[in-house]
């Protein structure tokens, strides 16, 4: 049982198992299912949507919920989008923190200039393709679907990582170059979050919130200890810290910062960003899926064992809660978001990644063609988690996020695809 546990949490399949009931819920229910959503867990003046898009949002049915009047309300679909999953995107910054910071991290030195060069093409080839083709359906189309440009740039690493294995094999260094492309395309994701998809009015100066609770928290929990344990070799003070205080400064800081995103207008689902940085690490990393990172013992890694399994329970509440799209929904919108995918990201792999390794004379991993880094490129079409994401942020409810929202869960057309790809290219499974 632990192992059909273990292999559905590693793959994101409660992810899916969400999405597929919340597709079936909306076309069989849809008032049902989008009362379930903005099912209203507390009204306050503090945390949440405005009042307004409340009842804009849920309509008539808002008239069931006696409430005192309220500046927000804390609704199901916000616990989830904007809490909840602030634990998903510290996983991710985990990562990206290990492969950016440790002496030989993934995305350090020459070996991670290719995957980099690759990266930047399919994020840049994807905007093209959305925003040219908008362009090109006329200008009511262009300004309606503009925002949402980033759609179509997200790589879902878990879904591309099981693909990729299907198609290349455990063992090949495709693989890991897809991999080293995934984690850097998380790191643009969660810029582009930040930078241009507030939730509302900046207030910078709430940020200093968060960056006060970084900092104190590494000072007092991470470097006093350390500091003042430099002469005893059985570091004795940062013992009794790691072993009776754990993650728990972490987590009172992690509460500050989120709240300090939130009301800064920033994503709040970035606030435990400032954290990720602040816990003790290990010297090195062997990577988001590898089997031996069970075995790492360092605190940032035991955080990330523990919110394992409960993010996993997250992204099934995240897939059920934004993938209730009716099928009627598919519109322009969704072929844009398609275009980008399935045609941008392919495309803007291969030639940056191109120039990257011929032009630029930065090369290829040993046992990679340029064929293998195209079915690469359709891999990474894969954009779903954080492409969803970014549709809900992006669009106001109503039928231009729907059809966005089909065009990232239709995203796993790419799949198929990928595998064509690899027989026509010719790809050489390598096991392990």
């Amino acid at each position: 049982m632990y192992r059909v546990w273990n292999f559905v949490t590693n793959y994101s399949l409660l992810l899916v198992a969400g999405a597929v009931i919340a597709l079936v819920w909306a076309n069989l229910d849809p008032r049902g299912y989008h009362a379930v959503v903005e099912y209203p867990l507390w009204f306050n003046d503090h945390v949440g949507v405005t009042m307004e898009r409340w009842l804009r949002a849920l309509g008539e049915d808002a008239e069931a919920f006696g409430h005192a009047e309220t500046a927000r309300v804390l609704t199901f679909h916000y616990l989830v989008n904007d809490v909840l999953m602030a634990f998903f995107f510290s996983v991710a910054a985990k990562e990206v923190w290990e492969a950016v910071i440790l002496e030989r991290g993934s995305l350090r030195g020459r070996r991670a200039a290719t995957p980099l060069c690759a990266t930047a093409g399919g994020m840049i080839g994807p905007a093209a393709v959305f925003l040219g083709l908008a362009a090109v359906l006329g200008s009511d189309t262009f300004d309606a679907v503009a925002n949402g440009w980033a759609i179509p740039t997200a790589t879902d690493i878990a879904f591309s990582y099981l693909v990729g294995r299907v198609v290349f094999g455990a063992g090949h260094p495709a693989v890991r170059f897809l991999l080293l492309l995934a984690i850097a395309d998380d790191a643009a994701g969660l810029v582009i979050l930040a930078v241009f998809y507030p939730t509302g009015a900046l207030a910078p100066g709430w940020l200093l919130v968060s960056l006060g609770a970084a900092l104190a928290v590494y000072a007092l929990a991470n470097w006093l200890p350390r500091h003042l344990d430099r002469a005893d070799p059985m570091r004795p003070r940062a013992t009794w810290v790691r072993q009776h205080l754990g993650v728990w400064p972490y987590a009172l800081a992690g509460a500050l910062s989120w709240y300090g995103f939130a009301q800064s207008g920033l994503h709040p689902a970035l606030g435990l960003l400032p954290i990720v940085p602040t816990l003790p690490h290990a010297d090195r990393a062997f990577g988001i899926f590898a089997e031996a990172e069970q075995y790492l013992t360092d605190l940032l890694n035991h955080a990330q064992h523990l919110l394992k399994h409960p993010v996993e329970v997250i992204l099934f509440f995240f897939g059920l809660l934004n993938a209730g799209v009716e099928l009627s929904a598919v519109s322009a919108p969704t072929a844009l978001v398609l275009a980008g995918l399935l045609l941008g990201k392919p495309v803007g792999i291969l030639l940056f990644g191109y120039v990257g390794a011929r032009v630029l004379r930065l090369g290829l991993p040993p046992g990679m063609r340029m064929a293998d880094l195209a079915v690469v490129g359709c891999v990474a079409a894969i954009g779903f988690t954080v492409s969803l994401f970014i549709a809900a942020v992006a669009f106001e409810p109503g039928a231009v996020q729907d059809a966005s929202k089909m065009g990232a869960l239709l995203s796993f057309a790419a799949a198929g695809i990928a595998v064509v790809a690899g027989r026509l290219a010719g790809v050489r499974r390598r096991p392990r």
